[in-house]
C-alpha cells in the first residue's frame, strides 16, 4: 500500500516514487497510528520517516539540508478495507441514470409532469443521490418511490450484463495502451538523414 510521497529539501528527486526489486515495505500499527515504511535503491540513502498523517505537516514545514523522505498513507486515499467512495459513486450513477429514464418515460407519457420534473432536476442537480431523492420525496413522493425503483431496476439489470473480468482486462488494455502512447512521446527516433549518410 503506498500512500503519498513527500519529498523535502531534494533537487534530484522532485516527485517520483520508483518501486523497484530493492523496495521493501513494512506496515506497523502502534497504538491507533498506522505506520508505513518505504525504502528504495533509487531513493539513496536520504533519511526515512515513519510517520502517521498528524506528524506530517509539523516535519515538512521544517527547514532542513538534508534530504528528508516522508510517507505518508492517509493523504492519497486507503482502499485496505473498503470501497465505499466507489459504492457511493455508483449509487449516484445509478439515480442519474434512473432520472434520465424516467425524464424520457414522462416526454413521451405525461408532458406537463415532464415539465415539473425537467425545472426540477435543472434546479436540483441529482449528483448526490441520497440528497436528491430525499428533496424529491418531499416535493413529490410519487416521483421519487419511480426514481428509486427504476435506479434498482437499472441496477440489477447491469448486474446481469456486467463481466467483470471483461471490465478488467478493459483496464489493463488501456493502461497498456497509455503506457504505450508515452513512451512514444518520449522516445527520440535517429533521423532519416543519418542513416542515409552511413550507406552511402
Amino acid at each position: 500500500m503506498v500512500g503519498a510521497l513527500f519529498v523535502v529539501g531534494s533537487s534530484v528527486m522532485d516527485s517520483c516514487l520508483c518501486k523497484d526489486a530493492h523496495t521493501r515495505s513494512k506496515k506497523k500499527i502502534l497504538g491507533s497510528a498506522r505506520k508505513l515504511e518505504l525504502g528504495s535503491s533509487f531513493a539513496g540513502s536520504g533519511i526515512v520517516f515513519r510517520l502517521s498523517s498528524k506528524r506530517v505537516p509539523r516535519i515538512a514545514n521544517r527547514r532542513s539540508k538534508r534530504k528528508l523522505l516522508i510517507v505518508s498513507e492517509d493523504v492519497a486515499g486507503n482502499y485496505d478495507d473498503t470501497f465505499g467512495d466507489v459504492k457511493t459513486q455508483l449509487i449516484n450513477y445509478f439515480t442519474y441514470k434512473a432520472v434520465r429514464t424516467v425524464l424520457h418515460q414522462l416526454y413521451e407519457m405525461n408532458p406537463p409532469r415532464y415539465t415539473w420534473f425537467y425545472n426540477y432536476v435543472v434546479s436540483n442537480r441529482p449528483t448526490d443521490g441520497k440528497r436528491f431523492l430525499r428533496k424529491l420525496g418531499k416535493e413529490n413522493q410519487e416521483l421519487a418511490e419511480r426514481v428509486m425503483i427504476t435506479r434498482l431496476h437499472l441496477y440489477g439489470k447491469w448486474i446481469k450484463k456486467c463481466d467483470h473480468g471483461k471490465i478488467y482486462q478493459d483496464i489493463s488494455d488501456e493502461n497498456l495502451a497509455l503506457m504505450r502512447e508515452r513512451l512514444m512521446e518520449t522516445v527520440i527516433w535517429p533521423s532519416d538523414d543519418s542513416s542515409s549518410e552511413l550507406i552511402g
